[in-house]
């Protein structure tokens, strides 16, 4: 893990940038600054990840923790082969810990994300790969799996302010009981929840650790479960 300066909050200029961005999204504009870039945004990127990701260890001791583009820290550059959108920045800024020896994107974690003038903190998994997807759909239909689910969701969502996300599908799989009493969670082709806001004013200083921990504690239950999934820890 690379060395970074002590994390003290991200600027009032982290904001401006994204901002800025998102009015003049071309390549010229950001090389030219390409250094308030690295001084606004990847700096304090790094340092955040750092020390958001050593309290996490207290959550989850396993949680991989890379302060770096195409590590914890998404890359800024759009993928435009496929979208006619040719844009070719993103104007927001992501921050992922996940857990789990596999790509990221097919592991569970917490995720952090900044796009003017809103900030969400949330955590789950944001799409099942196909074979996931088959077990996922097991585990929720299982009475004892499928129980410890709705409980870790229904203690999630007991808070204000947070909305579950991941419902995809318009029908049921075939040869579902719409009557069990977890049939709804088959609709889903992902798990996650947070909270979406204004950004707070602990964004610009180091309580911005403890505001996301707390709320990153808080979808733990949900988070224990997809990776126990995901591990291969439930015998149907």
């Amino acid at each position: 893990m690379v060395q970074t300066d002590a994390f003290n909050g991200f600027s009032k200029k982290t904001i401006q940038f994204f901002r800025d961005l998102a009015a003049n999204n071309n390549r010229e504009w950001f090389k030219a600054r390409r250094s308030n870039y690295e001084e606004y945004v990847l700096q304090p990127a790094r340092a955040f990840v750092v020390a958001m990701g050593r309290r996490l260890q207290r959550l989850t001791p396993g949680i991989n923790i890379i302060p770096r583009p195409d590590g914890s820290l998404f890359r800024i550059y759009r993928d435009t082969r496929f979208s006619q959108d040719k844009s070719p920045y993103k104007t927001h800024m992501g921050i992922f810990f996940w857990e789990g020896k596999g790509p990221r994107m097919e592991c569970s974690g917490y995720y952090f994300h900044l796009e003017p003038p809103h900030l969400m903190v949330g955590g789950g998994l944001y799409m099942f790969s196909r074979p996931l997807l088959e077990r996922f759909r097991k585990a929720a239909l299982d009475p004892e799996y499928g129980d410890e689910l709705a409980m870790a969701i229904k203690k999630i969502t007991a808070h204000p302010g947070i909305s579950l996300g991941g419902k995809h599908y318009k029908r049921l799989p075939p040869g579902t009981d719409p009557a069990h009493p977890h049939a709804e969670l088959l609709l889903h082709n992902g798990l996650y929840a947070g909270w979406e806001a204004a950004v707070p004013e602990e964004f610009f200083s180091a309580a911005l650790i403890d505001y996301c921990y707390d709320k990153f504690r808080t979808l733990e239950p949900l988070h224990h479960w997809l990776t126990d999934l995901i591990k291969g820890k439930f015998d149907f």
